[in-house]
């Protein structure tokens, strides 16, 4: 009982800050990076893009980074839209294959696997 009592009053605590939930999980986007054969690519250039026309002409970029060892890259504090994706590594990109991702869900880790060749 002094449990859920205690409970209680900390959620009603955080409700008086202005606490949310978006402050706790953020809506970002893990997106993994393998090659054609289905191995994973670290040192990969990711770069989000908010349209269609940005990403084409390579500019007003939204978030970078590079994939690590596990070809893992993740962007936090996104909306919950699509993004165009570029992924370079050497001559290697995605440009052939998937480009933009499903609208994220809200307040979610989104993930996606992205093909360079």
């Amino acid at each position: 009982m002094k449990k859920t009592v205690f409970f209680t009053l900390f959620v009603f605590s955080l409700m008086g800050t202005g606490f949310t939930v978006d402050k706790i999980i953020p809506t970002s986007l893990k997106i993994t990076i393998r090659n054609n054969l289905g191995n994973i690519e670290s040192g990969v250039t990711v770069t989000l893009y908010a349209n269609k026309e940005d990403f084409k002409k390579e500019q007003n970029s939204i978030q970078k980074g590079e994939t690590n060892e596990k070809g893992v890259v993740t962007f936090k504090k996104l909306q919950a839209k699509a993004y165009f994706v570029s992924a370079i590594k050497g001559d290697m990109n995605n440009y052939g294959a998937g480009v933009q991702t499903n609208s994220l869900d809200a307040k979610k880790v989104n993930k996606v696997t992205i093909i360079i060749e």
